[in-house]
């Protein structure tokens, strides 16, 4: 699917998102969000595509808001543009979806940072910035990005990138675990489907909750419901099909069909 500002494709399992607004280094706005929502939406609810990949064109990866786009709009037509957009949903569609990796490639500032931390991965080409600049705007972190920065980076590094709003090189992100790799710029794509493929090539139900645990235990203090909760699971894992065909693969000595369990 290709559209103004959006462009999808499917490569081997991977649903590839491109961001294709490169004269404006692919700012954000609520149509563009609207439509990265429903494209994750549709690659969740199909059986053929195993993980999700999320990269631009030209030199920005998302280089903040759009600033007439968002800012230029009436009240009215803002509670329009939210409610078709559900900026409010962002952080549950990650968590709840199949694995995402974001392939920066650019500039990823304000809200275009906001947008990845939730991902499972972040991979970056060494040209790459990224910022938290909400505060120089007179702004406060959007997306649960005072929440996510500070699981990546700790709360030291969070306070000093949010109430800075300093830009950070690829490899100061990188420093302070803020994204997850560097990769050569004409390798990150590639490197980026790969990654979503190793995820994505494993049972989905599985994957999907342990997503969730992973989520819902990041903060728990109170062990025995971590426990607790990974004991349900595991319970509900060892009666799926996608469970019972790694065995029976294992015993007969072949490669799992996990997309043939699940149909």
């Amino acid at each position: 699917m290709t559209t103004e500002i959006l462009r999808t494709e499917v490569d081997e399992g991977v649903l590839v998102i491109t961001f294709n607004r490169p004269e404006k280094l692919n700012a954000w706005t609520y149509q563009l969000h609207a439509q990265l929502r429903r494209a994750i939406e549709a690659a969740n609810a199909d059986k053929q595509i195993d993980a999700i990949v999320v990269t631009a064109t030209g030199k920005g990866f998302c280089a903040g808001a759009d600033m007439s786009a968002v800012f230029g709009l009436s009240e009215a037509e803002k509670q329009k543009a939210r409610d078709d957009a559900q900026t409010h949903t962002w952080v549950q569609l990650l968590r709840d979806s199949k694995p995402i990796v974001a392939a920066v490639n650019g500039a990823a500032i304000g809200i275009g940072a906001s947008l990845i931390l939730p991902m499972d991965q972040i991979l970056a080409a060494p040209e790459a910035k990224f910022a938290l600049r909400f505060v120089k705007m007179g702004l406060v972190p959007e997306l649960a990005a005072s929440h996510f920065a500070q699981r990546r980076m700790g709360f030291g590094n969070a306070s000093r990138l949010l109430l800075t709003g300093d830009t950070l090189s690829a490899d100061a992100a990188l420093a302070v675990s803020l994204i997850d790799q560097i990769v050569p710029a004409e390798s990150l794509l590639s490197e980026a489907k790969a990654l979503a493929r190793r995820m994505g090539c494993n049972p989905h139900a599985a994957l999907r909750t342990t997503k969730q645990l992973l989520t819902l235990n990041a903060d728990e203090t109170d062990l025995q419901l971590v426990q607790q909760r990974e004991l349900d699971a595991l319970t509900r894992s060892y009666a799926s099909a996608e469970h019972k065909e790694a065995v029976a693969a294992f015993l007969e000595k072949r490669e799992p069909d996990f997309a043939g369990a699940r149909a």
